[in-house]
């Protein structure tokens, strides 16, 4: 055993570089770029199609311009993100080929497809549409062939502009010197499983049919992408542009961009919160909805948080600036989706590794299936057919798109629904979570201390003995003392307390009405001589058995009753646990209360395990011992549940961290999700949303592999058209998209 001293391992310095990319068209184009970027020594780098994105993390020595260089020498273009730029609108340029190619397709199609239309000369005006088709509307595909062929390296654009090349310039060849080329020339168009007819050799419609579907597919793509994005550019364009900041007592309109932190602003009535910030002065309620996705309005008062972009609704409001531009939630929760649809799930490396190998091997079972026809004595037309077939049905499409877009779709839901999910890595760790940790304060509780019983003794006046206590607790400032005052409050007006005395480690005395009225604890009363009835520490103990600090009060010389103060448990904690048990997860919590206290709480909730006297620093070990007796298990892994603040440390032991709140840098930094309101039902919604996220990418995984396996030996087999290829093709795609979008109805248990 070495006995010398440990170094500490290295500080990553690299830094951290984001690019958008463009001229990708296919997850076989992403593959190539990240392959080329990762050669760049000491760069790390992850590229996803869906989002048009690179994340990098790069040694400080590597710039950006040589990177947006190694881009361009790969045939695609890179640039600096530009903040608050106009997205790049892809769907309406492909929406406006797609429609073009149909127009001229359909004619096309149907004459091939109907012999009653193929009227003399049929074939020389289906050259005459289809030629836009597939130059024009096809040019995306070859362009992008071409700039891969410059490179030596092929994607899978190669397929399908190879296949439609070839259909269309034999067709050509066809019509200028064969039999194809005569003016009453017919042929028929069967639709059956079987060898195709070496005599059909016009593939006009297989041309224009692959361009059409497949131009349907990514425009239905690229408007999926982009709806599956809505919410969230909702989200980072509802903020106030501008602010009413306080200047030597006038109340000045200027740009948001003016606003400085310390800075006093006023919101009046009906505006926005301009960013976030604390209230110095006024009262009203706020509607937190478009932030944290609670539909009740939040009531707000001097001291008070609010966050910037939520909506003001009655009273007027002076608030301090806390935090502008890319500190504010807001921000935050921008990064934290970016970096969600930038992750890459396991899944999706495996996909993309696929898709950069897919390409040559189909081009050689295209080539093979060529050959193998002609060496069997059939002739070229048939062999030719049907290794078009083979080019066309192969374009894994499918498999590229089939986890990035059921992860901006699941994403995109959870930033509605107030659950910020980190990564596709978070994902896939969801689906073995078999157990999950609650810190009791803040998660499983409101982490506020407010009255839960009062008790006066025999005979005695219950409003009466939150009166007096109210008054002795009110000038303290201590949280069980103002828990009592302001219930008391709540029922009346206080009287004032004379000669008010703190007595650390008692309670307090004061003079109330001219009465000498104490509130403490035992000691106090029995250092005061004051007997308690037997009642009354019978109420004290089953108080502290449970978890409460119970306060005697006590004036003119006798015990007058006691007030239990304790901090709640949340309206829907107990529902919460319910459902992650259903959810098959073992449930259990932490607290620093004692251990009856602690088991009383848990068998009120039904959990199934109570770690009690726990200190902060401890929950990491508990955290810890639970990955440890779970190891090599299926579903073994640890999820923690806390408020991201003192559970930090906990969060990042766990496999899976979940902070609750309002999304504080503590929490973000620390967790893999971050839940925008303390409700412990959006911790079961946020696990639920995670596995069926999870599930849609498996099924759209599993279909692309399936549809590939079995699609490519029954086109090298001669069964299938050129045409059905290119549509059954785009089929699979548009199969994938939808699938995803289903994430989009997924309704959330959470109020």
């Amino acid at each position: 055993m070495s006995t010398g001293t440990m170094t500490a391992p290295a500080r990553d310095v690299r830094q951290s570089i984001e690019l958008d990319l463009q001229g990708m068209t296919c997850a076989s184009c992403a593959a190539r770029i990240e392959k080329k970027l990762n050669k760049v020594d000491g760069v790390q780098a992850s590229v996803n199609y869906a989002t048009e994105k690179a994340h990098l993390l790069a040694p400080p020595e590597v710039s950006v311009p040589d990177l947006i260089g190694v881009v361009q020498k790969a045939g695609y273009g890179a640039s600096v993100p530009v903040p608050d730029a106009v997205p790049v609108d892809h769907a309406s340029d492909l929406k406006l080929r797609m429609i073009r190619a149909f127009v001229w397709s359909i004619p096309v199609i149907l004459m091939a497809m109907v012999p009653p239309l193929q009227v003399p000369g049929w074939q020389w005006f289906s050259w005459i549409l289809a030629t836009p088709v597939v130059f024009w509307a096809g040019w995306p595909f070859h362009r992008s062939a071409f700039v891969n062929a410059r490179h030596g390296t092929t994607t899978m654009d190669t397929l399908v502009s190879m296949g439609t090349l070839a259909s269309y310039f034999w067709s050509v060849y066809s019509l200028f010197f064969s039999y194809a080329g005569y003016i009453p020339y017919k042929h028929s168009f069967e639709l059956h499983l079987g060898h195709m007819s070496p005599a059909g050799n016009i593939y006009f419609e297989a041309s224009v049919a692959i361009i059409a579907f497949l131009l349907l597919g990514r425009w239905i793509e690229a408007r999926s992408r982009q709806e599956a994005g809505a919410a969230l550019r909702a989200l980072l364009e509802m903020g106030a542009k501008e602010v009413c900041i306080l200047s030597d007592g006038a109340e000045v309109m200027q740009p948001i961009s003016a606003l400085k932190v310390g800075d006093e602003f006023v919101v009046r009535p009906g505006e926005k919160v301009a960013t976030d910030g604390v209230v110095v002065e006024g009262a009203s309620s706020v509607d937190n909805s478009m932030i944290t996705g609670e539909s009740v309005p939040v009531d707000v008062a001097v001291d008070d948080e609010v966050i910037g972009a939520t909506m003001n609704t009655t009273g007027r409001l002076v608030v301090r600036a806390t935090a502008i531009g890319s500190d504010t939630q807001l921000a935050q929760i921008s990064r934290l989706v970016e970096q969600a649809q930038t992750g890459k799930a396991q899944a999706q490396a495996l996909a993309d590794r696929i898709s950069g190998i897919f390409v040559p091997i189909v081009l050689g079972i295209a080539l093979l299936t060529l050959v193998g026809w002609r060496v069997y004595g059939t002739g070229i037309a048939f062999a030719f057919s049907a290794a078009v077939a083979v080019l066309i049905i192969a374009c894994p499409c499918a498999l590229g798109l089939a986890t990035p877009v059921a992860l901006l779709a699941g994403t995109g839901r959870g930033a509605q629904l107030g659950i910020m999910i980190r990564g596709a890595q978070t994902l896939e760790r969801a689906r073995a979570i078999g157990t999950i940790i609650m810190d009791k304060t803040g998660t499983i509780t409101s982490g506020e201390m407010n009255v839960t019983a009062i008790a006066p003794v025999a005979g005695g006046d219950p409003d009466e003995l939150l009166r007096i206590a109210g008054a002795l607790e009110r000038p303290s400032e201590h949280p069980i003392a103002q828990a009592i005052s302001r219930r008391a409050a709540d029922a009346g007006a206080l009287p004032a307390a004379e000669h008010f005395i703190n007595l650390p480690g008692r309670g307090v005395s004061a003079l109330i009405e001219g009465r000498e009225a104490l509130a403490g604890n035992q000691l106090l009363l029995q250092e005061r001589g004051i007997s308690i009835p037997e009642g009354l520490g019978r109420a004290v103990e089953d108080g502290n058995a449970q978890g409460q600090t119970v306060i005697l009060v006590a004036w003119d010389g006798q015990a007058r009753g006691a007030i239990a103060v304790s901090d709640t448990i949340k309206p829907t904690s107990k529902a919460a646990i319910a459902q992650m048990k259903k959810l098959g997860l073992r449930t259990v919590m932490l607290t620093g209360d004692n251990e009856r206290a602690a088991q009383a709480i848990a068998e009120g909730l039904d959990i199934d395990e109570v770690h009690a006297n726990v200190l902060p620093a401890d929950k990491v070990a508990v955290v810890a011992a639970a990955q440890e007796a779970g190891r090599g298990q299926k579903s073994g892994q640890v999820a923690m549940v806390g408020d991201g603040v003192n559970d930090a440390a906990a969060l990042t032991q766990a496999d899976l961290g979940i902070a609750m709140g309002s999304g504080t840098d503590a929490a973000i930094a620390a967790s893999d999700i971050t839940l925008m309101r303390s409700d412990l039902m959006l911790a079961a919604d946020a696990v639920r949303l995670s596995r069926r996220t999870l599930s849609i990418i498996k099924s759209n995984l599993f279909w692309a592999f399936f549809y590939n396996v079995v699609s490519i030996p029954v086109a090298a087999a001669g069964y299938m058209n050129p045409m059905f290829a290119g549509a059954a093709m785009a089929f699979s795609s548009v199969f994938v998209v939808l699938n995803s979008l289903r994430l989009r109805a997924f309704r959330p248990l959470a109020g």
